[in-house]
């Protein structure tokens, strides 16, 4: 080989070795925040339907992603603490599904990307400019539109007609609470239904203020939602037993504990989206260009053995509409 032959072959080889050991070098482990409310089997249910998703995109937790995950409860000031907590990680992207979540995060940072679940109202709340264009850090699945409501208003009215009275919990601390018991209150006329907002802090002021309420006939309950009426559930499904008090709820797992009734949305489908949407982030997406979502399937649920409880018939068209009757 000329010389002049051998010192190309030397200087091309020389080149190419940056470029074999950039090729060589693993990929970036990426870091997903997750900061969850309550600590319980539905909640952990869920949290487990989104770690597989993230797992069937490719994201493998201790291979190409670190996951930090924190359980809030229902504290606020808990829910601030771990809020400043997960952003200091320098996450690459935060996942949660609480409105008291967003409202923390969004206090703590206006630049890490937030994917959300289960939140309402996300515009009225501020978390983003529009539905469709949302415009900052943030993105996600809401639960529901605040039109859904007045559903609650009427599920209860066909399953105890005679119920007159409705007595609302709601969390008024959250732009949610109040817009869906504003639903509720413009509905409820038209059916014959006086309500009464409930708010819903702590255990005490909850049973407190439902036994009072149930001291006079023709009383209901209508549970809607929020992340202290799940923290409570137990205690509000006790109650409405206790009191012989026909209540819907805004989702099934009430109904699965021994509630009467509820109408709402499939949340698994929920925490599976948001992982989807994770996903596009992690690839390079940016959360203001993807829509905000709202359900595309809600369910009816009724308990048959709570209704023969409280003495109740339910009418065969409402059986018929059910997606599931727990016998």
């Amino acid at each position: 080989m000329r010389r002049r032959d051998f010192i190309k072959v030397i200087i091309g080889s020389a080149a190419a070795w940056p470029l074999a050991a950039r090729a060589q070098q693993p990929e970036r482990v990426r870091r997903v925040a997750i900061l969850m409310s309550v600590d319980n089997s539905d909640n952990r249910a869920n949290y487990a339907a989104f770690l597989q998703t993230l797992q069937q995109l490719g994201w493998i937790d201790g291979q190409n992603v670190r996951i930090e995950t924190r359980w809030t409860g229902s504290n606020t000031s808990d829910i601030r603490k771990y809020a400043t907590e997960i952003v200091a990680l320098a996450p690459d992207i935060i996942f949660t599904a609480s409105n008291a979540a967003m409202v923390a995060l969004m206090q703590a940072t206006h630049t890490v990307p937030i994917v959300f679940a289960n939140v309402a109202d996300p515009v009225g709340a501020g978390f983003v400019d529009t539905m469709a264009r949302p415009g900052g850090n943030t993105t996600g699945f809401i639960q529901f539109e605040y039109g859904l409501s007045g559903k609650w208003v009427e599920l209860l009215k066909q399953i105890a007609p005679g119920v007159t009275r409705a007595a609302v919990l709601r969390d008024p601390n959250l732009p949610n609470g109040i817009g869906q018991f504003a639903v509720i209150q413009s509905v409820a006329p038209s059916v014959g239904l006086e309500v009464t907002a409930i708010s819903v802090r702590d255990a005490g002021e909850i049973e407190r203020v439902v036994t009072a309420f149930a001291r006079s006939p023709n009383g209901g309950l209508i549970v809607t939602g929020s992340s202290l009426t799940l923290a409570h559930r137990e205690l509000i499904i006790a109650l409405a037993a206790q009191h012989k008090l026909p209540a819907v709820y805004y989702r099934r797992y009430y109904v699965d504990r021994g509630g009467l009734a509820s109408y709402g949305y499939d949340i698994v489908q929920q925490f599976r989206g948001a992982a989807g949407y994770i996903d596009r982030i992690l690839k390079g997406e940016k959360p203001a260009d993807l829509p905000v979502q709202a359900p595309t399937k809600y369910e009816l649920v009724i308990n048959l053995k709570t209704a023969k409880a409280l003495g109740l018939t339910v009418p065969p068209s409402l059986l018929a509409r059910a997606d599931e009757v727990i016998e």
